[in-house]
């Protein structure tokens, strides 16, 4: 008798290349399953493959009759209602390896499209707007001896300051507990605290995890305390950064410009962002590579088939 798993969301046939022949993947036909959907297939499933951005609730779990294992696609499993599924003895899963190096990408993109007003030229190109050509017309700002100030420093963190470290940049940061020595002196990074990185930081990469101290950790008081024209990149969770807080910012000349790949009320963007050239909005494409999407689907399913086979999944959440 095959192992059942229920896959929420159609992803690339790829990630299953691995997979023993005594599974069974179900798929749905349309990009995505529907909740009810789920509800109706799941009782028969032993595991569910989740998408980060599909809530997993106590009403899917209830159902879950054979369910042994939810293995979620992304780093991030604030969609799944963790508590409720270690009651009911649920090991839960996610991806945090694959995701590193495409969301580091990102961010360094939006930082680099901020200081060089990439976007904004290339929309008035494109528009013909009241583009200006000339030798002192649509100047930026470079990275090269500018100071990043990194928030939270794990894997992504570290990844962004690698990337900064060779443009130049000096590097601080702020994180639950200072790093070790010899990874301060990888990236020649400064452990500082988070009032030093708001007031001394020319760039701010936002790289937290989403919990109760996290929730708008940058909010009006915050922004406040930023040095003026400061470049502010959320690669991380939307509720990270009070958004309403950070349209009064914007619209005072306070910061310099944002680029958010994750938005507060995701998919709703604040339209107080929009319509802005130093903003640069892009739809939670962290991860966004067909790369970094297969390898996302092999370690999802490479937790499954450990935890079958009696061993310890890659990355266990509980």
């Amino acid at each position: 008798m095959k192992i059942r798993i229920l896959v929420t969301y159609n992803i690339l046939k790829e990630s299953f290349a691995d997979a023993p022949d005594n599974y069974e993947f179900i798929l749905p036909s349309a990009p995505s399953f529907t909740k009810e959907e789920i509800i109706e297939r799941l009782p028969e499933c032993d595991g569910l493959l989740s998408m980060f951005n599909f809530p997993i609730d106590k009403d899917i779990i209830d159902v879950g009759a054979r369910l042994k294992i939810i293995s979620n696609f992304g780093v991030g499993f604030n969609n799944v209602d963790i508590d409720y599924a270690k009651s009911k003895g649920i090991v839960v899963t996610n991806t945090p390896d694959p995701v590193v190096e495409p969301t580091a990408e990102l961010a360094f993109a939006l930082m680099s499209t901020l200081s060089r007003r990439i976007a904004e030229c290339n929309r008035k190109l494109h528009t013909k707007d009241s583009i200006r050509w000339g030798v002192m017309e649509n100047l930026g700002t470079g990275l090269y001896n500018k100071t990043l100030g990194i928030v939270g420093m794990g894997r992504i963190g570290q990844s962004v300051a690698k990337r900064a470290a060779v443009s130049g940049m000096k590097i601080i940061y702020y994180n639950r507990h200072r790093l070790p020595e010899d990874i301060e002196r990888k990236y020649s990074a400064e452990y500082v605290s988070l009032d030093s990185i708001l007031s001394q930081s020319d760039y701010i990469s936002l790289h937290t995890p989403l919990n109760e101290s996290t929730y708008h950790l940058i909010d009006a008081e915050a922004l406040s305390k930023m040095k003026k024209g400061v470049f502010l990149v959320n690669t991380a969770r939307g509720p990270v950064i009070d958004e309403s807080a950070l349209v009064v910012a914007l619209e005072c000349g306070h910061i310099g410009g944002a680029g958010l790949d994750v938005f507060e009320k995701e998919p709703e963007i604040n339209n107080g962002l929009l319509g802005r050239d130093n903003v640069i909005l892009v739809p939670h494409i962290g991860t966004a590579t067909v790369e970094a999407r297969i390898a996302m689907g092999k370690y999802a399913v490479k937790n499954i088939t450990l935890f079958f086979d009696g061993e310890s999944p890659l990355s266990r959440v509980v």
